[in-house]
């Protein structure tokens, strides 16, 4: 049985720094209420639901779900990194689809602490180890932290190979910062020039901090149900999941001696390919995408991973405007990860909510005129990467 699937709502709060938030299961909560007022559907009809979070202990899906209501039905909580947001979002999709349930709760949060990404557990094997040792391998640098060293190396990579100069990277921060610029729910809304980028203290070879996303706090969620139950309860079935792929690592990552393809480059081919084959769409057809810019690099090189640009091609796809308004592929009219902000739990489900609200003509001055067909791209190390496809069906 396949059933189609409708995003009935969505909702996200205001994502801030460290120390200036609410609780996790305060902003989880808040960020469900407002999926399921989004919707018009009480909590009582979710009979499942999936919690996203990295830096908390078990079960804290519950302890957020709980403030929402007691009704006894699954809570899984879910931990894949980076891309912990969209996983959660593929359960909920494939109980739907499947027809084992008809209305699924996303819900993902973080509350996150200042400074670099690091390992909670120092008493057992790192499971990033493999990732640490091939960046140690190809770009020694035992003072470098994980992030940005297999990041940045990755775009240090594409340099060599290509001659992809500073400044192509710089671009992309700049655009974040022109987009987060009405998008009242990001952290970085100030215009930087690509000067201030390049100038902004080196983190990594190429990479300077403005180029790199910032430890942050938030949440957001999405109601997932099938087309029988938005009928049922007047529901708005317009905005419609039509792909979906979650893919791991294969060789190549281990193998091919590349930062590129260590950080998820052929992750995120595959299951972008995936995602075509499914629809029957093509990335010609994409109007407007949220991609994980955890670094500047990781955006350019996910451009030519999802067949915006070919290998080698992004520069010039970044220099001729395409990868905002006016160009082929607006992406990342939130501000992205790098100006909206990365509280990993939730960018997954933060990024569902901004191609929700540009497919239903609500993204205000941020709004992508006549988008009809909006493509997520979720990735976290170790490795997990979800793609996902949207589509609009006229009512």
């Amino acid at each position: 049985m396949s059933n189609k699937v409708v995003v009935a709502g969505v909702g996200m709060i205001p994502f801030t720094k460290p120390g200036r938030s609410d609780p996790y299961d305060v902003m989880g909560a808040h960020a469900a209420q407002l999926a399921l007022q989004d919707a018009g559907v009480g909590y009582e009809h979710v009979k499942q639901a999936y919690a996203s979070y990295v830096y908390g202990d078990s079960t804290c899906g519950q302890r957020a779900l709980y403030h929402v209501g007691l009704t006894g039905i699954p809570i899984v909580n879910v931990n894949n990194n980076c891309s912990s947001g969209s996983s959660a979002l593929f359960l909920a999709r494939q109980a739907v689809e499947s027809g084992a349930v008809d209305c699924a709760l996303a819900v993902g949060f973080e509350q996150m602490v200042p400074g670099a990404l690091a390992s909670v557990f120092t008493d057992r094997p790192n499971p990033l180890g493999p990732f640490i040792d091939i960046a140690q391998r190809l770009q020694p640098d035992p003072d470098a932290f994980m992030a940005p060293h297999l990041f940045g190396g990755a775009g240090y990579e594409h340099a060599q190979k290509y001659g992809t100069k500073p400044e192509t990277f710089a671009r992309i921060a700049v655009k974040a910062r022109r987009h987060a610029e009405h998008n009242d729910k990001a952290i970085f809304r100030s215009p930087v020039s690509v000067e201030e980028v390049l100038e902004s203290p080196v983190i990594y070879k190429m990479t300077t901090r403005l180029q790199c996303c910032p430890p942050t706090c938030g949440a957001a969620a999405a109601l997932l149900v099938s087309e029988a139950f938005a009928r049922r309860h007047g529901v708005d079935a317009r905005v419609r999941i039509l792909g979906q792929a979650l893919t791991t690592d294969d060789p190549s990552t281990f193998d091919s001696d590349s930062m590129i393809r260590a950080v998820g480059f052929d992750l995120s081919r595959s299951a972008a390919q995936q995602v075509y084959e499914t629809a029957g769409v093509g990335p010609s057809d994409i109007d407007v995408c949220e991609l994980h810019d955890c670094f500047t690099a990781n955006e350019l090189i996910t451009y030519e991973a999802l067949g915006f640009a070919p290998e080698g091609g992004a520069e010039r796809f970044i220099s001729d405007g395409d990868n905002t308004y006016g160009g082929k592929v607006v992406t990342n009219p939130s501000g992205g990860l790098l100006s909206k902000g990365h509280p990993l739990g939730a960018t997954g489900l933060a990024q569902c909510t901004e191609l929700v609200e540009q497919l239903r003509g609500r993204a205000g001055l941020r709004q992508v005129q006549g988008a009809r067909h909006a493509l997520q791209h979720n990735i976290g190390s170790g490795s997990a990467c979800v793609v996902t496809l949207y589509g609009l069906e006229d009512r």
